[in-house]
């Protein structure tokens, strides 16, 4: 659980979900510092307690002196659309990189790290892009972090449309779809991505240990959807 004294570091606050993560904590006055790792700056951040930093994000040595005392570590890096690239460029980003930040924030005495993954994660799953990231939290889970929150939303449901034609199709659809999802296919209900911003924030404050996966129900819960 965070305390008065905690920062938050945070990679990948440029994405859609990052930048959502990253509104959420300015607005916690909890929250003293928060400092971003990323290839590029965002605009228009006036907040003091933003320190931004422009790092290498495949190489853990132009960052790891940022990372030294924070408690608590957001992982919200990763390809936009999979299959807009090839498998090794997609490891190189989705599992690599983020283990790499993972082991930079475990050597630097964070205590509870948060990663932004997908339901169905399985390091034994016929789907590639399901299996690696599977693969990254069973890794992930043997840094024996004190606290670690593997997030698993669907459908992330944004306001524009970032990647084309399927994903404006996916966006118009899938909010309909949610609502005949029930029983064991709640798991694949839909999450507008400022309540999913929300939910990585306030799980920060809740008084626990171990690894915990974080799915739909729980979303609703921290989100107060």
């Amino acid at each position: 659980m965070i305390n008065k004294s905690d920062s938050v570091i945070l990679l990948g606050a440029t994405g859609a979900v990052g930048n959502q993560v990253l509104n959420n904590l300015i607005k916690r006055p909890e929250v003293l510092r928060i400092s971003t790792l990323g290839r590029r700056s965002l605009p228009d951040i006036s907040e003091t307690l933003v320190v931004q930093h422009n790092v290498d994000v495949f190489d853990p040595n132009t960052y790891r002196d940022k990372i030294t005392n924070h408690q608590v570590a957001i992982c919200t890096f990763g390809v936009g659309e999979p299959s807009k690239v090839s498998k090794e460029e997609f490891i190189k980003i989705d599992k690599t990189a983020v283990i790499a930040f993972a082991k930079a924030c475990k050597e630097a005495g964070v205590a509870h790290f948060q990663l932004l993954s997908s339901v169905g994660i399985n390091a034994k799953s016929a789907s590639f892009y399901l299996r690696i990231k599977g693969e990254l939290v069973n890794e992930l889970e043997a840094m024996n972090f004190d606290r670690l929150s593997i997030f698993q939303p669907s459908m992330i449901i944004t306001k524009t449309n970032r990647y084309g034609l399927a994903q404006g199709i996916t966006l118009k659809v899938w909010p309909v779809l949610s609502r005949v999802l029930f029983g064991p296919l709640k798991k694949y209900r839909g999450i507008n991505v400022e309540l999913l911003g929300k939910a990585f924030v306030t799980n920060m404050f809740e008084n626990k240990m171990g690894v915990e996966m974080i799915t739909w129900e729980d979303l609703k819960r921290l989100s107060n959807l």
